[in-house]
């Protein structure tokens, strides 16, 4: 009974393996908003047109979060995509630290950090593997991540071990009965 009880917990890891590699295939493969992109991929007007679009798209986002409210700390974005939400973190004075799981995402946050003439610390990682000391950042912030993950849990928990104690963890997912997914039926525009 032990050794099925072993295979078992092998075949998951290796189906929890995969779907983390299908994930980070998907998004080295797509840019969330490209669609949209006028300008050439990598180019300052490209991150301008991106950001422009998405704080158009999300205009609570700066009300709900106050990005000038962390100077000074150490903040973590988890699946920080090309950047655009860690560097208003980061011109409002926060230490910033953006980790992805996409390759290509991490590369474009880094030209967008240059473009923009901000300083961060942006690696590929997993988030539900985080390669950071316990209690190491003052805030954690992931938006719209939590429903990418192969393991919501796993990466709850890894958020909660680097948030230092009485820090702040700001997690939004998205919800399918929201104004966003009725809109996207409505004008017949995937979401992904």
């Amino acid at each position: 009974m032990q050794s099925s009880t072993i295979n078992l917990s092998r075949a998951a890891i290796d189906s929890k393996n995969e779907l983390t590699e299908s994930i980070r295939d998907y998004w080295n493969k797509r840019i969330h908003d490209l669609e949209i992109a006028r300008h050439p991929v990598g180019t300052k007007k490209f991150f301008k047109e991106l950001e422009d679009y998405r704080f158009d798209k999300l205009d609570y986002l700066p009300r709900v979060v106050d990005f000038t409210g962390y100077r000074g700390t150490k903040l973590l974005e988890v699946g920080c995509g090309v950047g655009l939400d860690l560097a208003r973190f980061a011109r409002g004075g926060a230490n910033v630290t953006g980790i992805d799981l996409a390759a290509v995402s991490i590369d474009l946050a880094r030209k967008n950090f240059a473009f923009q003439r901000v300083k961060g610390n942006l690696q590929v990682m997993d988030g539900e593997h985080l390669q950071f000391d316990d209690d190491s950042f003052d805030v954690v912030y992931a938006h719209g991540v939590l429903q990418y993950t192969a393991d919501i849990e796993k990466m709850i928990g890894e958020i909660r071990r680097v948030l230092k104690p009485g820090g702040e963890a700001i997690l939004m997912v998205y919800n399918r009965y929201s104004w966003l997914n009725f809109m996207s039926k409505l004008f017949g525009v995937k979401l992904e």
